[in-house]
Parts: C-alpha cells; sequence; structure tokens
C-alpha cells in the first residue's frame, strides 16, 4: 500500500499537470447597443461556469454599436467569434456578405437562435405637455420623438415597423401607414446610429419628448434615472423583437475557438443565462425563468416579423434597402 504522502504527492502532481494544461481563451462578442449590461453580467458567469468544467482560463472581450453597422465591421474584418445582433436580417448578411457562416445559421440553436425576446416600449419624459398613450400620439403637432437610425440600428427597424404595423391595422393600407409613418418621421430632430446613443440623446441631453425604446434601455433608464424623470408607456400594439446570435464559424475555425464560442451560445439558454437576461429586462425563453419574471413585464399585444412582413428578407428589401419606403419617407 502507498504511503499518504505518495498519494499526497501524486495527487499534488496530477493537480499541478492540469493546471499546466490550462489554457488562456479569449473571445470577442460583436453585439448591438443596449446588450453592455446583459453581457457584462453573463461573460463573468460564463467564464465561471467554463473554468469550473474544463479548467481553463476565458476572457470575452464586448463591441457594441448599432446592429446593422457592428454587422458591417464583421464583414470588412473585426475578429468575432460569436455575434448577438438585434435582428436576423444582421446575422445572415454576414453569410451573404463573405461565408462568415452557413445560410442555415438559425437552426443550430434552439428557437431560431433567440435565446431571448424583447419589445418596443416608449420612455415619457415626466412633465411634457403631451399626452403619449399609444402610437397616434407620436404624430401630433410639435411632439419632438427620439428614435435611432433604421440604416445602422436593428432596434430603429423595430421601432419603424411596430409603427408601421399598427397604422396599417388601424387605417386599413400599406399606404396610410406609410403616410402615418412620414408624419411619425417628421417629428425626429436627430437620428442617431444606434440605440444607446438615442438613449443618451433623450436621457442626457435632454432631447426630446418621447423615446421610442427597447423594452429593456426603457427599464434602465427608469432605474438608474428615476421614476421621477420618466416614465414607460406600453402601446397597444407592438413587435416581439427576436435578437438573434450565431458562431462566426470562419473567425473561429481560424482562431480555434470554435468549441467555447459554441458553449458560450449554448449556455445563454442555461438556468443561469436565462435568469441573467430576466434580471436585465430581457424576456426569457425558458418556461422557468418566463414564470419567474412574468411579473416584470408588461402584458401586450405583440406580432412577429413574419407575421406582418414576410420574414425579414422582404421586410428588410421593402422598407430600408437604398431607395425602398425609409428613403422615400424621411427627409433629414
Amino acid at each position: 500500500m502507498k504511503s499518504f504522502k505518495s498519494l499526497l504527492a501524486l495527487s499534488l502532481f496530477a493537480g499541478a499537470a492540469v493546471f499546466a494544461s490550462a489554457k488562456s481563451i479569449e473571445l470577442l462578442n460583436v453585439s448591438y447597443d443596449p446588450t453592455r449590461e446583459l453581457y457584462v453580467e453573463y461573460n463573468a458567469a460564463f467564464a465561471k461556469h467554463w473554468k469550473a468544467k474544463t479548467g481553463d482560463d476565458v476572457t470575452i472581450k464586448q463591441s457594441h454599436g448599432g446592429s446593422g453597422k457592428q454587422a458591417r465591421s464583421v464583414i470588412d474584418g473585426l475578429q468575432a467569434d460569436v455575434v448577438t445582433l438585434a435582428l436576423a436580417n444582421d446575422v445572415s448578411a454576414l453569410n451573404k456578405n463573405g461565408n462568415l457562416l452557413p445560410a442555415n445559421w438559425q437552426e443550430r440553436l434552439p428557437l431560431g437562435s433567440a435565446p431571448y425576446t424583447s419589445t418596443i416600449v416608449f420612455l415619457v419624459r415626466k412633465g411634457t405637455p403631451f399626452k403619449v398613450k399609444d402610437w397616434d400620439d407620436l404624430v401630433q403637432p410639435g411632439i419632438s420623438v427620439i428614435t435611432p437610425n433604421p440604416k445602422t440600428s436593428g432596434g430603429a427597424q423595430w421601432n419603424y415597423l411596430s409603427a408601421w404595423e399598427f397604422a396599417r391595422r388601424k387605417y386599413g393600407s400599406d399606404a396610410k401607414a406609410q403616410e402615418f409613418v412620414k408624419k411619425l418621421y417628421k417629428n425626429v430632430p436627430v437620428l442617431d446610429s444606434g440605440a444607446r446613443g438615442s438613449t443618451t440623446t433623450f436621457v442626457q441631453r435632454g432631447v426630446g419628448d418621447v423615446f421610442i425604446s427597447w423594452e429593456n434601455e426603457a427599464f434602465l433608464a427608469v432605474k438608474e434615472f428615476g421614476a421621477d424623470k420618466f416614465e414607460i408607456v406600453v402601446p397597444s400594439l407592438s413587435i416581439l423583437a427576436q435578437p438573434t446570435v450565431s458562431v462566426v464559424d470562419k473567425v473561429v475555425k481560424k482562431k480555434g475557438t470554435e468549441e467555447v464560442a459554441k458553449a458560450y451560445l449554448e449556455y445563454l439558454y442555461s438556468d443561469e443565462g436565462q435568469d441573467i437576461a430576466g434580471k436585465n429586462y430581457y424576456r426569457p425563453t425558458s418556461e422557468a425563468a418566463k414564470a419567474k419574471y412574468a411579473s416584470s413585464f408588461p402584458k401586450v399585444e405583440l406580432f412577429t416579423i413574419d407575421q406582418a412582413f414576410g420574414g425579414w428578407t422582404k421586410a428588410a428589401k421593402d422598407h430600408f434597402s437604398d431607395g425602398a419606403t425609409f428613403d422615400q419617407i424621411y427627409a433629414p
């Protein structure tokens, strides 16, 4: 029988060997504007999980901006291991422009690769003379509305399409919807390139009476700056916003980070990942987390991009491509 000292020495040697073989890995998550706080918390949780599972140290760097602009940066060479963007069309652009990931990328993770959802609400400045209860109120004369540029911001595209569908249902045609959205954008004094820039314009610079906002951004603004300054108004109709995520295959194969990058996105669907999403005011998709955070989110009638616009490819072509409806209605 081996002595206790011998066993202890073997144990220490084995531990040292494991430690010596542990790797340091760095990932880059290229995301859209309002996910900064979400991923600061999630990255720390995933790094702890991965260390316990493998012994490896993983550091995740974050890059944020307007979703469309971020997609363009990756296409132009930014070495993203993963993208966590505002809309599927921006991720699909990485397939169409450079073949950085496969065309069927949405099939690789549950729920069309959308681990959490959100919607669009109004953040209204307390003391504004304008009554804001629904989309109709955003076209009244004199009101100042803040929303980002849909040519660069995914959140702005959700905003625009929410307004369009409300008007189409209320007034009965696409022509009437186009008139309505044109009136709305006449009340927009500035188009920031991304949602966080618009938050800064509205909350910190004091521009505008109402901000068409991601739900999580609105919650964060009220939490940080106070319910005495802002209130959240939920419109009668809004869109089910489904931010999507993917590994950037061409990059991770070159860098040798494919295994950890895949695990990083898969962990978003774990109990811990879903809980972090809920805590950061994103709507979780797991049943347990949905039940836990149900009281945090207002009830609102939601439609999907597929139901109202035939999917992102068609919506982008009809509304946001060069010369499409947004270019027709918007004059700076």
